[in-house]
């Protein structure tokens, strides 16, 4: 078929949605237009259309941005170095040396391989190339930042044609595009891509509730625009005296992905959240901005709490704009924007929006510097690691996730994620401070170092004059770090400190999360090593001594191993009996018996045997099989009495709740009962019983708890031990 009319109108579509272009920027897109038609010839999509379909839509989306000429010639040639006979050089040599290094840096980040890498005493792992893929792009990008923003128009049509390809494929790409490139579009402050993103990829993640969520928007779409109609013309009534000739009253669109995640956040139905209607007003000022807003809290009745000023302080990602919702006179909810038509160029557009004025108005290069070093944050790790997983989770810590902005003493502002602590916030400040942090105060009171900081917070660190940071702030259990910048220069610190302390600190992290478990005799240090892949006990001392693998990591890794174990224990078993044999499975206690029909089945209260234990059945007369944990002691010996069990399946046992017994040892203090209640509570864990002895200032706690699993075991057991004055907790062996 003959495709030449259709890609000179494109061509022609090119330069209509860049009217502003010099004849010389015409001649270079225009060069780079017929120079990549001819390299793709003889090229197809999986779709059956010619491959430069492709490249022109590209060039498209990012000539609706109004980008410059440049960013318009790599994009229709984004594809030629890896898949046609051009070499950069040719590229250079007729096109400029930008337009080269952008395409090269597009092509760089296609050609990246899945690495494995090996390192003595851990265990060969994969890197996932979309981690890789992602810390290459961010470096890239501190060269030229055009080369994301064609990777990101290169995405959105790839998004747009998704439906050609496998359903496996649909997935991964939809996820990944969720995961990184949506909110990557945010961080630049591209909003037209953003939206897009997310809506195409939560298409195919969740089919079900998309398509629900679109046929509602549809069935509802004629009320909706007559209700904003009758608003519009109201607002812009009441606006007329103030002489504004370039107003711009419209309804804001509401976005599916955005509509799920509101009703997903707030438990509600679409019948409950979609009556919150949304309108846009454009001005041509700032005080315009405010003008409006007095007119419509005059005009409907503000709700309180739900008016944000991101004009005078900016989101992160330097987005502007005046946020309100109110009552209307039926008792609806009317959500208004109001924003000056400089600033929604930029929320539109984002980073993109400096191309559009960079003849005209100079002097946005300031701005637009102050965006790029905002962006390269996203370097910050990259000379100091190669490993791409760690890379890719400072990205969603620090870049990614919503921010908080807390105050030094001085009043300079610190920027940080949501969750983070006055730790993150040391060294945050300064890598030597994070090290020597030993308390901190908010606004005057001390407060515990995993306190969450909020905005608005002025926080003192207080330091010691020499020492380092303790391996407890690894464990994610137990919330004293968040960010991967303070997580990164704690491990480094450890990765200095003499091999032999490290072994010394390993071994006590390793023997205190084995006696917590009531373990320690009954596991093997070399074995623990050899779950987490070191042959040498000593290296994986020194590892978890350097804080590479913290407590709670190993507490649940034991456990899940012996869960295996025991689960390939009874699979053996089952494939051995004759088919003959019955099973029977309790479906209150999750338990299945092998050989007996109708059996009853009861918990052993001795020792409490709850999911991932090794478990064992003991038939009594008259009260079926009660379970035991396989070391319980009252069953020791008792081998003809003794039948095999297991648990039902992670399906039959995962909302059930089984007693666990625990030992808090403590010196007395005021409050104690209190912290460890806190603790519980905040868990939402049941105590089922509680006995508490004190003898020379000494009180031990025996609690029985019931939990749904290891997971929680060990992490009540890591905040329990944290407590003030708590020498030890740790689960109860059984009598």
């Amino acid at each position: 078929m003959d495709t030449t009319p259709v890609l000179t109108m494109n061509l022609d579509s090119l330069f209509e949605a860049l009217p502003d272009l010099t004849p010389a920027d015409r001649r270079l897109v225009e060069s780079a237009y017929y120079t990549a038609e001819a390299a793709h010839a003889d090229q197809y999509r999986k779709s059956g259309e010619p491959y430069f379909t492709h490249c022109v839509a590209v060039a498209h989306i990012l000539a609706e941005m109004k980008l410059d000429a440049e960013a318009i010639a790599a994009a229709l040639l984004h594809d030629t170095l890896e898949d046609t006979e051009i070499t950069k050089p040719q590229l250079r040599e007729e096109f400029g040396k930008a337009v080269a290094e952008i395409v090269d840096g597009v092509t760089k980040l296609d050609k990246l391989p899945l690495n494995k890498t090996e390192s003595p005493g851990q265990r060969a792992r994969d890197v996932d190339r979309g981690l890789e893929y992602i810390r290459k792009m961010a470096l890239a990008m501190g060269d030229d930042v055009r080369v994301v923003l064609v990777k990101l128009a290169d995405r959105l049509h790839n998004m747009r044609t998704l439906g050609y390809m496998p359903p496996h494929k649909q997935k991964h790409i939809a996820q990944e595009t969720l995961d990184i490139f949506a909110p990557l579009a945010n961080r630049l402050g591209i909003w037209q891509l953003k939206w897009e993103l997310e809506d195409l990829s939560f298409r195919y993640l969740d089919t079900d509730t998309y398509r629900m969520i679109a046929a509602s928007i549809d069935e509802r779409r004629a009320d909706r625009e007559i209700y904003l109609a009758r608003v519009v013309e109201k607002l812009r009534n009441e606006l007329a005296p103030y002489d504004m000739p370039n107003i711009s009253i419209t309804g804001r669109p509401k976005h599916i992905y955005s509509i799920h995640k509101k009703m997903d956040r707030k438990g509600l139905t679409f019948d409950q959240i979609y009556d919150v209607r949304a309108v846009r007003v454009i001005v041509d000022t700032t005080p315009q901005c405010y003008l409006v807003l007095g007119v419509v809290h005059n005009l409907w009745r503000p709700i309180p709490g739900q008016f944000d000023d991101y004009i005078a302080a900016p989101k992160d990602n330097f987005y502007q704009s005046l946020h309100t919702a109110v009552l209307d006179t039926q008792g609806k909810t009317l959500e208004v924007q109001i924003r000056t038509w400089e600033m929604h160029e930029h929320a539109e557009y984002g980073i993109a929006a400096h191309w559009r004025y960079k003849e005209q108005h100079a002097h946005r290069d300031d701005a637009f510097e102050r965006r790029l070093n905002y962006l390269r944050r996203l370097m910050e790790f990259g000379p100091e690691t190669d490993d791409a997983a760690v890379f890719v989770d400072t990205m969603k810590t620090e870049v990614f996730k919503d921010r908080v902005y807390a105050f030094t003493p001085k009043g300079d502002i610190i920027d940080l994620p949501n969750g983070a602590t006055p730790i993150d916030f040391a060294y945050h400040i300064h890598t030597d401070i994070g090290h020597r942090c030993r308390g901190a105060k908010v606004h005057g009171k001390l407060v515990n170092l995993n306190y969450v900081l909020q905005t608005g917070d002025q926080v003192e660190v207080l330091t010691a004059n020499r020492g380092g940071p303790s391996l407890d702030w690894l464990n994610s259990n137990l919330g004293y770090v968040t960010t991967a910048r303070a997580r990164s220069k704690i491990r480094h610190w450890f990765r200095k400190q003499n091999r032999e302390k490290n072994i010394i600190a390993g071994r006590e992290v390793l023997e205190r999360e084995l006696k917590r478990l009531s373990l320690l005799d009954a596991v093997p240090f070399e074995a623990v090593a050899s779950l987490f892949g070191y042959s040498r006990l000593d290296d994986f001392l020194a590892a978890v001594g350097e804080g590479e693998v913290h407590g709670g990591q190993i507490a649940n890794r034991v456990l899940e191993a012996e869960h295996d174990e025991q689960e390939a224990l009874e699979q053996e078993t089952l494939k051995a009996r004759p088919p003959s044999s019955g099973l029977t499975i309790d479906m209150s206690n999750g338990v299945a018996v092998m050989g007996s029909n109708g059996m009853l089945v009861n918990m052993a209260r001795c020792c409490n045997p709850m999911p991932g234990d090794p478990i064992v059945g003991y038939l009594t007369r008259g009260r079926g099989v009660t379970v035991h944990r396989a070391d319980c002691a009252n069953v020791a010996g008792e081998m003809d009495r003794l039948c095999e069990v297991s648990w039902g399946g992670s399906n039959i046992h995962e909302a059930q709740r089984y007693a666990v017994p625990i030992e808090v040892i403590a010196y007395d203090r005021e409050g104690l009962m209190r912290d460890i209640s806190t603790i519980i509570a905040d868990e939402k864990v049941n105590i089922s019983s509680v006995n508490v002895s004190i003898r020379q200032n000494i009180a031990t706690f025996q609690l029985t708890m019931e939990m749904t699993n290891v997971q929680q075991l060990t992490r009540i057991l890591a905040r329990l031990g944290n407590i003030p004055t708590v020498v030890e907790a740790r689960r109860r062996k059984p009598r």
